[in-house]
């Protein structure tokens, strides 16, 4: 399922924005991009997705700066005074001549520092932003997903409607095939009793290889399963998939045991219908 979500927030100034952006998939796969400096932080942010996104391509983007543009630069006065002694010191010491200005002074080592955060130091800033930018994500994808269940309800509807008409013409199979069996008989001018075994075993025969009772049994259920599904929280994606798989193997079966031209229109029928179905169950989380 399909979705963008942005997040932000600012603490102790260092300020977050991420970005997160779904495309469907079979199963789940995140992707990072974040500066390489917290790269240790892309375990924890996977896993922090996979709570909240059970299927897709999600990827998500950080962005981190210091406020004001950049770290707060501090001079270690304590060092620097006692550098200027030691080297006072030293210049005493050995009768050297030279001036020390501050430049010199701020130029050595340690002098002027400049504040560094950890990576401990960033994960909770992160983690809200990411927060915040996935609840947006699952309310673009809820919105998409409302409008999957009413295109699912409408086809899964449309598949009933063709079983009920299967369930209609089944029995009447065997029917026109015992009247055009005794037709083919007579036509070669022998005349059979009403009773006749031979004839009888034959239709019963036909009627065996035909008996789609079974079929139209199971995608009873299998379309009792769907529309289940359809209506429960959390991800049933997978479920769908494997559902959508059933009714087609049951559609096949139908098809070749039909024995019957009307009949087979609605199983070809059906199929088309399946097949919508089955893309679309594949944005369904």
């Amino acid at each position: 399922m399909t979705g963008y979500g942005r997040g932000e927030a600012t603490s102790a100034g260092i300020r977050c924005v991420v970005e997160c952006a779904s495309v469907n998939r079979k199963g789940l796969e995140v992707a990072c991009q974040l500066p390489r400096e917290l790269s240790a932080l892309e375990v924890v942010i996977r896993e922090r997705v996979a709570h909240r996104v059970a299927r897709g391509r999600v990827n998500v983007g950080v962005a981190v700066t210091i406020a004001g543009g950049g770290s707060a630069a501090e001079i270690d006065r304590a060092l620097a005074r006692d550098l200027l002694r030691e080297i006072r010191s030293l210049q005493k010491e050995l009768a050297l001549a030279g001036d020390l200005d501050v430049n010199t002074l701020l130029a050595l080592p340690g002098v002027i520092r400049t504040p560094q955060q950890t990576t401990a130091d960033y994960e909770p800033i992160i983690a809200r932003a990411l927060d915040i930018a996935l609840t947006a994500l699952s309310t673009m994808r809820a919105k998409e997903g409302q409008s999957l269940h009413r295109d699912l309800t409408k086809r899964l509807a449309a598949l009933r409607k063709a079983r009920t008409r299967m369930a209609k013409l089944a029995p009447e199979i065997v029917v026109r095939y015992r009247n055009e069996l005794r037709a083919r008989v007579e036509r070669t001018g022998v005349q059979l009793p009403v009773d006749d075994m031979r004839l009888a075993t034959e239709i019963a025969l036909f009627a065996e290889r035909c008996d789609v009772s079974e079929e139209l049994t199971r995608l009873d259920s299998h379309f009792a399963q769907i529309a289940e599904k359809l209506d429960m929280a959390g991800p049933v994606g997978r479920a769908l998939e494997f559902l959508t798989q059933e009714i087609y193997r049951e559609l096949n079966t139908l098809g070749s045991k039909a024995g019957d031209s009307a009949l087979t229109r609605l199983v070809v029928d059906s199929k088309v219908e399946l097949d919508k179905i089955r893309e679309q169950v594949l944005n369904v989380e």
